[in-house]
């Protein structure tokens, strides 16, 4: 592979991998925050949307590379900042138009692949999990901790004890009310 093959295989990865993250955050959101259950099939199109919304990226940094590098045509002298262009930078741009356009089309050609958008929705689904996952086990840890594992114990305890009274005992006690009410109306 050639250094244009190689920087396109590097941006299709780069894509995939915000493409990935877009459907896992679907994914929480519409299994955890919305109460759903997990169907791969529902999110093809979200993973195909997310695929072509990174294509259109690509392509349209292809559009600018290639307006840049007209720009650039014919000017000889000393560029004043960063993106300002000349003559000899023609070359590079070309082959950054070039990249771009092979991210696009590549990622194009991945959003029709219903093989490529299934593997995508298990990778999705997998880094998903593994964040779930990751927050039951801090959780758990924390929650399940007796005071003799937790160095801060005593420095926590009165703060810990004041939660509860203004905090949770409240809530207990409006609880009761609210249900001592609902029977007396009963």
């Amino acid at each position: 592979m050639g250094r244009n093959a190689d920087a396109i295989a590097e941006g299709v990865a780069i894509a995939t991998a915000a493409a990935r993250l877009t459907v896992k955050n679907h994914i929480l959101v519409g299994t955890i925050a919305r109460g759903g259950v997990f169907d791969a099939t529902e999110y093809l199109d979200r993973a195909r949307d997310a695929l072509l919304a990174m294509a259109a990226e690509s392509a349209q940094a292809a559009e600018m590379v290639t307006s840049m590098r007209r720009r650039a045509r014919g000017r000889y002298s000393d560029p004043s900042g960063t993106h300002d262009y000349r003559d000899r930078d023609i070359r590079n741009l070309r082959r950054r138009a070039k990249q771009s356009t092979g991210v696009a089309e590549r990622l194009k050609a991945m959003a029709e692949d219903t093989e490529k958008l299934r593997e995508l929705v298990e990778s999705a689904r997998e880094a998903a999990w593994t964040d779930v996952r990751g927050n039951l086990d801090r959780r758990l840890l924390v929650e399940g901790m007796r005071p003799d594992q937790d160095p801060d114990y005593e420095v926590m305890r009165e703060a810990r004890m004041q939660a509860l009274r203004l905090v949770d005992l409240q809530a207990l006690s409006a609880e009761q009310r609210a249900r001592q009410k609902r029977q007396q109306s009963a």
